[in-house]
């Protein structure tokens, strides 16, 4: 829900530690929520614009129900504009259900903005397919050291510590990590002739990607070069 809306509350479906006040009839900024409101699920009435049809538009009233559970780590109450009535979902499964999907606009966010896959020029389908997993896989390695990260700092507000954020940082310091890694496990960083040379400096070609000299072309073969050992 939009942070300007103001929709009138014209029903109550039920109330955390409400105080008694008769909430039918007034404005959804007139209620000062505190944290023992724990949960807030009224009925509003919401304006809107209707689509023009000819040249003209006309505003019409809808009532949805409204849904306001309390964010411990963000410290405030995060707002859900629903249809699903309360019999069917409750305020706390409708906050889950809103925040798994969410995630997953987030991950596809990420995939996009951080790891390429909004730059794919290629149309062959083996070329995209490895594009794919390379961005999948490189989510997966970021979340994991996220998660790690994490719970070595307990402490740290989740608000100012997101993955979307995190994301950033682990893209700037990728090789850097990589690096790392491969010291601490003791692999000598040469990635001529290897793999790993795909996953760490991979170029987009026609409907290629090259590996350093390698490459997987439109039927999905390696290309036969010298020093090949994938």
């Amino acid at each position: 829900m939009k942070s300007n809306s103001n929709p009138l509350i014209v029903g109550v479906n039920h109330i955390g530690n409400s105080n008694g006040i008769d909430l039918k009839g007034k404005y959804l900024k007139d209620i000062l929520l505190n944290k023992k409101d724990v949960t807030f699920d009224v009925n509003v009435e919401v304006s809107f614009d209707r689509r023009s049809y000819r040249g003209k538009s006309k505003k019409d009233n809808t009532i949805f129900r409204l849904v306001a559970v309390y964010n411990s780590e963000a410290d405030e109450h995060h707002f859900y504009i629903t249809n699903i009535s309360p019999d069917i979902l409750d305020a706390s499964e409708i906050a889950a259900i809103y925040a798994a999907r969410w995630e997953i606009e987030l991950i596809f966010k990420e995939l996009k903005s951080r790891y390429a896959l909004d730059m794919i020029t290629t149309k062959s389908p083996y070329a995209i397919e490895a594009l794919i997993w390379i961005s999948i896989l490189t989510l997966l390695v970021s979340r994991k050291v996220y998660s790690i990260v994490r719970k070595l700092n307990p402490n740290a507000k989740m608000v100012r510590f997101t993955q979307s954020r995190w994301s950033a940082i682990f893209v700037e310091n990728a090789s850097r990590l990589l690096s790392a890694i491969l010291d601490y496990l003791g692999i000598e960083q040469d990635f001529s002739g290897s793999s790993l040379s795909c996953v760490a400096d991979f170029k987009l070609s026609g409907n290629e990607i090259r590996c350093g000299e390698q490459e997987i072309g439109e039927h999905g073969s390696y290309s036969d070069q010298p020093g090949w050992h994938g």
